[in-house]
C-alpha cells in the first residue's frame, strides 16, 4: 500500500519547540496551507492548537471556510482571495482577511460586513500587498470603515532562508515604516507579523507580536546547513511488489535509459508520476529498504518505480516496505537538495493513490 505516515508527536514536539523559541509575549499562527502542507489538516490543526499555537494560518477562503466547516473555532487568516462568493460566507464566520490591495479594501468596505483585516504591506517581495505610495489611502480607508477592526500588518520575507542576506535587513526597516505611518494614520495595528518559519528561527527582531511558521511545524528544517532540533513529520512509502533479474548490459523502463553494469536484480514499487513522484526525480533518489539504501533506476513510470538491488544481499523480497522519503530513507530535505528543489515541494507531492495514516502520542513531551 502506498501511504504517507504522519508522526502527530513530531508536530506536537515542532510547535512546542517553536513556542518556546519565541517566548510567552509573541503568537504563533501555524500555516496550515495546501491540506498542512500534506499533511492533513483534521488531524493535525486539533494538534498544532493543543500544543500552543494561538492561530492558524492558510493562503484561500475556501480553505479558511474548510476549517469551520469542521469544527476549527481558532482564529483562522487567510490571504489569498478575489471578489467572489466565498468572501461572504468567510467574513460571517469570523475568518481574518488579509487586505492586499486597495481594490480588497474597496471590497470589504463595500460589503458591510464586519471584518477583521490584516493589511498587507509591499516590503520587497514583490508578489503580493500593498504598494509604499498606496498605503495612506488603505490605511485612510479602513480606519474610517466602522465595521472593519484592522488587526495589524503583515509582510513576507524573500530570503529569510539566507538568513545573512542583506535584503532581510531592508524589509525589515521598510515594515517597521509601513507599522509607523498605519499607527501615524490613526491605527493601533496591536498584531503584526512578518517572521515566516526561518525568520522565526534565526531573526529574532522580526518577531513583533506574531509569527507566522509553516514548513518548521511539519519538522522540516528552513535554512540549509542549520539544525534547530525540528522533527520531520511524514513518510512517504510504499512496497516491493515484484522482483526480476536482469543481466549485463540488459536495460529497464521505458526509453532504455539505464542499463545494469553487471548481473543483478531489480525491484518494482508502486508509487509513480500519478502519485506525485515526478519523472525528473529519476537517477536522484534512493529508497529505503530494510534500513539500507538503493538506487532507483530508468525512468519514473505512472504506476511504479525500477530500483537496483545489486546482487540482493539481503534478500529483499515482495511485500517489502519501501521508504520513498522519511524514517528509514532518504529525508525530505535531502531528496530535495538531491533534486534541486526544496523540502516545501517534497512534503506537498505525494498525491494519486497515497493513503493516509497516523501515529504517535501528541501529548508525549
Amino acid at each position: 500500500m502506498l501511504k504517507t505516515t504522519i508522526d502527530l508527536a513530531a508536530i506536537a514536539h515542532n510547535v512546542r519547540l517553536i513556542k518556546e523559541k519565541i517566548g510567552p509575549d509573541v503568537k504563533l499562527m501555524c500555516v496550515v496551507k495546501a491540506d498542512a502542507y500534506g499533511h492533513g489538516v483534521e488531524k493535525v490543526v486539533p494538534v498544532m492548537l493543543e500544543a500552543g499555537a494561538d492561530s492558524i494560518g492558510v493562503a484561500t477562503l475556501t480553505e479558511a471556510v474548510q476549517l469551520r466547516r469542521i469544527g476549527v473555532d481558532s482564529p483562522i487568516a487567510a490571504w489569498i482571495w478575489q471578489t467572489d462568493q466565498v468572501l461572504e460566507e468567510a467574513l460571517a464566520c469570523g475568518i481574518q482577511i488579509a487586505v492586499n490591495s486597495p481594490a480588497q479594501a474597496h471590497k470589504l468596505v463595500e460589503a458591510e460586513i464586519p471584518a477583521e483585516v490584516y493589511i498587507k504591506v509591499e516590503t520587497g517581495m514583490h508578489r503580493s500587498g500593498v504598494d509604499k505610495a498606496e498605503w495612506d489611502e488603505v490605511f485612510a480607508l479602513l480606519r474610517d470603515a466602522a465595521h472593519i477592526s484592522v488587526l495589524g500588518l503583515m509582510s513576507h520575507f524573500a530570503c529569510a532562508d539566507d538568513p545573512d542576506n542583506a535584503h532581510n535587513d531592508a524589509q525589515e526597516e521598510e515594515f517597521r515604516r509601513a507599522l509607523n505611518a498605519a499607527r501615524a494614520a490613526g491605527l493601533e495595528c496591536p498584531v503584526n507579523h512578518l517572521a515566516n518559519s526561518p525568520a522565526t528561527l534565526s531573526r529574532p527582531s522580526a518577531h513583533f507580536d506574531q509569527v507566522r511558521v509553516g514548513v518548521a511545524c511539519y519538522g522540516l528544517e528552513p535554512i540549509m546547513g542549520r539544525d534547530h532540533g525540528l522533527r520531520p513529520a511524514m513518510t512517504w512509502s510504499g512496497n516491493v511488489f515484484g522482483l526480476k533479474p536482469i543481466d549485463k548490459g540488459e536495460a529497464t523502463s521505458y526509453g532504455r535509459t539505464w542499463s545494469a553494469d553487471k548481473p543483478g536484480f531489480l525491484a518494482t514499487v508502486d508509487c509513480g508520476y500519478a502519485d506525485g513522484l515526478p519523472r525528473a526525480f529519476q537517477g536522484h533518489l534512493q529508497v529505503g529498504i530494510g534500513g539500507r539504501l538503493y538506487p532507483q533506476v530508468g525512468r519514473v513510470c505512472m504506476d511504479q518505480i525500477v530500483v537496483d538491488l545489486g546482487d540482493n544481499p539481503n534478500g529483499i523480497a515482495p511485500g517489502d516496505e519501501v521508504t520513498i522519503f522519511g524514517q528509514g530513507g532518504m529525508s525530505a530535505t535531502e531528496l530535495a537538495d538531491a533534486v534541486g528543489t526544496i523540502n516545501y515541494e517534497v512534503v506537498c507531492r505525494p498525491t494519486g493513490r497515497t493513503e493516509r495514516e497516523y501515529i504517535g502520542d501528541a501529548d508525549a513531551q
